[in-house]
């Protein structure tokens, strides 16, 4: 859990006019939210954002957010991200307050380990189907990631999030029956598709017999 302080000025000015301003002194506007307090708009570096983001715990970090000249310090985790949809940098952050006491949800990246046999042995498929799991727990345990083993799942096994173990006091919320991962075979999508113009030749041997008798 990051505990690193990021101090952080109040915004007074909105509007573009505002946010053109922040940004040519290297800020971006954000917000903080949650635990029945009033919203607060603050201003923020992009770079310490980054950096945060950029840890192993990233959006999930937990942080202190100071406000300038003041002692007003609060932890936060960081709720969403607006990017530029060109240039992919940052233009807008929501911190969310937690309560250190109190549990949250939060979503966390699925990182999968090994490599299954059905994929390294069988010439299977692996798909992904939720690289993601919503989990709610402390602040202070919240996991950077969840590693699901793939070694052992051959050609039409599966795991679903049932089957994955937590760490203690970490509930899954959601459906426990999805599929998280599963091998498929590959030589069957290829006899599917293969079938396909298979199926299309009679009809095209017809048309071609009615143009003869033309």
């Amino acid at each position: 859990m990051s505990q690193e302080v990021l101090i952080v000025p109040k915004r007074e000015t909105f509007g573009k006019a505002a946010i053109r301003d922040l940004k040519k002194g290297g800020m971006i506007p954000a917000v903080v939210y949650g635990l029945n307090e009033a919203p607060i708009a603050i201003a923020i570096s992009p770079k310490a954002v980054a950096r945060v983001l950029a840890s192993d715990a990233g959006m999930n970090s937990v942080m202190f957010l100071q406000r300038e000249g003041t002692d007003i310090k609060r932890h936060v985790i960081i709720k969403d991200l607006q990017r530029d949809p060109i240039t992919g940098r940052l233009r807008h952050v929501d911190f969310m307050r937690v309560d250190m006491t109190h549990k949250v949800r939060v979503k966390v990246p699925v990182r999968l380990i090994g490599t299954s046999i059905g994929v390294k042995s069988m010439g299977g498929v692996l798909d992904f189907a939720h690289r993601e799991i919503e989990l709610e727990c402390l602040p202070s345990i919240i996991p950077a990631h969840i590693d699901v083993d793939v070694t052992n799942l051959a050609v039409g096994d599966s795991i679903r999030f049932e089957q994955i173990t937590l760490m203690p006091n970490v509930v899954f919320i959601g459906d426990a029956h999805q599929t998280v991962c599963s091998v498929r075979g590959k030589a069957a999508e290829e006899e599917v598709a293969a079938a396909a113009p298979a199926a299309a030749e009679p009809e095209v041997a017809k048309k071609g017999k009615k143009e003869d008798k033309k």
